[in-house]
């Protein structure tokens, strides 16, 4: 590599450039501002809110937390203090904290979904949305959207029209039997790019005293653990689709980022590795390009081709 000449990191998620390809997760990263102190927002490539919703939330029980063998258990319960006091009093804040905003959103139902992307149309400082499918629509009976292509398309459908400013990603869930027919009914209705995938739902329990060591008696599993099993699911989500894929699933090294960009993902998200490092996410920002130069390349694109060059 020449003296001298920087790794090029810069990705392109359809029309949304970033700095890099390392974002930190919803529900891993607060509002971004609690994360303000300990990183330096500039150097990520964006963070993903944690889930708004139409009114404020107070979430699950505690404890809400339980570390398991290689990962994580959480039931937060989509703790958020609704869309409107966000647009009031977190969002000025991070007007100018240098890199790209994702508001994650969720609902109950669809009308929920497209009221909260109507008050976030209205507010500035945003590079873009993604859209969560694994909460319960609760006017079909409980019935997950993400599991239902059909519910897919509705529900992405609503959402692109109500969101027109800014690019939408969707997120989906793991519990399906094709993710590539969930995948393209969301990319069908309007979806700009992906993010594969949400927790896988799990539980633990003290048999000392039968009860479960969350709050809620399961939880979602993240962490190391379920790597193998999201990085299947990304690559079966981009043999399906051309659209932008964000892998989401046990990051915590150069080499998981570089092992979702070889099944196919354009960018990633760094989840479980932020509660036991803050600065887990702009660390890795440092070891991508440093891996990327030891094999003497000179941007993430460069390496991501190659990668793609010997899978096909």
């Amino acid at each position: 590599m020449s003296a001298g000449r920087e790794v090029d990191l810069s990705v392109e998620i359809g029309a949304l450039r970033l700095r890099n390809p390392i974002l930190a997760a919803s529900g891993t990263f607060g509002y971004g501002l609690e994360f303000a102190h300990l990183v330096n927002l500039e150097k990520l490539g964006g963070f993903v809110t944690k889930g708004l919703s139409r009114e404020p939330m107070e979430g699950a029980p505690a404890p809400r937390l339980s570390v398991t063998a290689s990962g994580m258990l959480n039931a937060v319960g989509l703790q958020n203090v609704g869309v409107r006091a966000f647009v009031r009093d977190k969002l000025p804040l991070l007007k100018n904290c240098g890199t790209a905003v994702i508001a994650n959103v969720f609902g109950y139902t669809i009308d929920d979904y497209v009221e909260v992307l109507r008050v976030l149309e209205d507010a500035e400082g945003l590079a873009g949305y993604e859209l969560n499918i694994s909460c319960p629509n609760t006017k079909c009976g409980g019935l997950q959207f993400g599991s239902d292509p059909s519910l897919v398309a509705e529900v992405v459908g609503a959402a692109r029209k109500a969101a027109t400013r800014r690019p939408l990603w969707v997120k989906l869930s793991p519990l399906v039997t094709d993710i590539g027919v969930i995948a393209k009914a969301a990319v069908e209705a309007g979806a700009d790019a992906l993010t594969v995938a949400n927790t896988y739902p799990g539980m633990s329990v003290n048999f000392r005293t039968g009860r479960s060591r969350l709050g809620n008696k399961t939880g979602g599993l993240s962490g190391p653990a379920i790597k193998p099993i999201t990085l299947r699911l990304v690559w079966e989500a981009a043999k399906a689709v051309s659209a932008p894929i964000i892998g989401l699933g046990g990051i915590e090294t150069a080499d998981d980022v570089l092992e979702y960009v070889a099944v196919g993902a354009s960018a990633v998200q760094v989840g479980t590795a932020s509660f036991a490092d803050p600065g887990a996410s702009e660390a890795l920002v440092a070891e991508v390009q440093k891996a990327i130069s030891d094999v003497k390349m000179f941007s993430f694109s460069d390496i991501r081709a190659n990668f793609l060059s010997q899978s096909g």
